[in-house]
């Protein structure tokens, strides 16, 4: 699915909508994240973290079909609304059951499991660049992730049987500390920027260098390109450097690529500067979920899913307001509000140190 969110100017053409309204295709998933939240502590009760993945890619593949089958936005939004609820689980499962199975180098585990997923992201984006490029409908090329996942299933799935007894207590519930919900906002903005980037950047090269709309979905390649080389190796860099410390580096990075491809004027330029964004997100979204399962304490499963109305506030909102700005004064000029956001990340994690020395390395 890593095609789609670069592919949003395609999709604008093709359907002849706003930015705003090709925008709320990036709401649709904000909004299906919110609900796999809720979903997630109640499946994770009843299947365990294992299963519960597995349901989400499969609801995953049913949402995608239905936005490849479907012609028009009013039924497109829906669909990528499903598919979304489905990513949303699927990632949340994934990433607790990877925290728990590789206890003692979680963040190693977590950070390169990253890397592979931004692989298959980067693959996504080059296809659908491609094949737009050569004039052919790029729509059906999501499909490939349904093959995907039956091949994963069929070759290792259904194998692997982990045992799940559901808590006799019942599922995770209650409340979360204040400082959770201040760290919340935090990977709330960071994710914000990175959606903003992830959906408009292409839109934003091209206004800046004039080339077409297909050549610049194949240039936004550098953002993640920089992310999956950055989540596969960001963790050997200063392995003895706090979580905090890594996360503010990684949010001066992002910001200071962001100025060079912001202000690119040739193609070479912002494909530069977009790598080097990449590379500044690429740890973002590892080191503020660490931060906010620490904080969580024992609430692991009920702290994931709350994470998800983080993640689905900042995808719902941001490339929607990034949309409506650039409907108002132009992308280049909307664009301005990413350094906000990563401005805001940058205070909250300087202000509030998490629980614990533990270290990155690991």
């Amino acid at each position: 699915m890593g095609g789609f969110g670069p592919a949003l100017p395609l999709l604008r053409d093709l359907q002849g909508t706003s930015a705003a309204v090709a925008g709320l295709h990036g709401t649709a998933l904000g909004i299906a994240s919110i609900v796999a939240g809720q979903l997630n502590a109640p499946l994770v009760h009843r299947f365990g973290r294992y299963r519960s993945s597995w349901i989400g890619l499969f609801t995953m593949c049913l949402g995608v079909l239905a936005f490849v089958s479907l012609p028009e936005a009013s039924q497109t939004i829906p669909a990528i609304f499903f598919a979304g609820v489905g990513i949303s689980l699927a990632i949340n499962n994934i990433v607790t059951y990877i925290s728990a199975h590789y206890a003692e180098h979680q963040t190693r585990a977590f950070s390169q499991n990253n890397a592979v997923n931004q692989f298959f992201f980067l693959l996504g984006n080059l296809i659908v660049g491609v094949v737009a490029a050569l004039g052919i409908t790029w729509r059906p090329t999501l499909l490939l992730c349904i093959p995907f996942a039956l091949a994963l299933y069929f070759i290792a799935g259904r194998k692997f049987r982990p045992e799940h007894v559901p808590e006799s207590a019942g599922r995770q519930r209650g409340s979360l500390p204040m400082t959770y919900w201040v760290a919340w906002v935090g990977l709330a903005f960071t994710i914000a920027a990175e959606f903003a980037i992830a959906y408009w950047s292409a839109a934003l090269i091209r206004e800046r260098t004039g080339i077409s709309a297909a050549l610049a979905t194949v240039l936004v390649l550098a953002f993640p390109l920089g992310m999956m080389t950055g989540r596969w190796y960001g963790t050997y860099i200063a392995p003895n450097l706090g979580i905090d410390q890594r996360l503010m580096v990684a949010l001066a990075m992002q910001i200071g690529g962001f100025a060079i491809f912001w202000s690119a004027a040739h193609p070479t330029l912002g494909f530069l500067g977009l790598l080097i964004v990449g590379l500044g997100t690429s740890m973002q979204f590892i080191l503020t979920t660490l931060r906010l399962l620490a904080f969580g304490g024992a609430k692991v499963d009920l702290a994931m899913g709350r994470s998800s109305w983080a993640a689905g506030i900042a995808i719902a909102g941001s490339p929607f307001l990034l949309g409506y700005l650039s409907d108002l004064f132009g992308v280049t000029k909307a664009f301005l509000i990413v350094p906000i956001f990563i401005a805001i990340a940058f205070a909250i994690v300087s202000t509030l140190p998490m629980p614990g020395r533990e270290r990155v390395g690991t």
